[in-house]
């Protein structure tokens, strides 16, 4: 779940659209696209594909301002489900994965500040 919320966050931060449209990126979307990644954000270690794969995955689906602050709403509510989770590890993942995230990754994030930018 944790992991899940990482991902809404790291949608949300790379993807940015008009704040009127709403979201069609779900919770759902988010957990399958980084459930990959929660072995490699609680123990560290090499990057698994699949989790990348998710990412990018996730952040291609965020069109809008809405998904992308739909997709971090995710990632919060998943990190207070997941223990174990290093939010250092979580801020990095984009950056391991070749998505460039220009706000940090945290449980303490303002969702309603992402925007989407083309």
């Amino acid at each position: 779940m944790a992991l899940a919320k990482l991902a809404c966050v790291v949608l949300m931060v790379m993807v940015l659209a008009s704040p009127i449209a709403q979201a069609t990126i779900t919770c759902g979307q988010v957990s399958s696209g980084l459930a990959p990644c929660i072995n490699y954000l609680k123990v560290g270690g090499a990057v698994p594909a699949a989790c990348c794969n998710g990412v990018r995955g996730l952040n291609a689906a965020a069109k809008t301002t809405a998904d992308c602050q739909a997709a971090c709403r995710c990632l919060q509510s998943a990190a207070t489900s997941i223990r174990g989770i290093n939010f250092s590890l979580a801020s990095g993942l984009p950056g391991k994965c070749g998505v460039n995230v220009p706000y940090k990754l945290s449980p303490s994030t303002n969702c309603n500040t992402y925007v989407h930018v083309t």
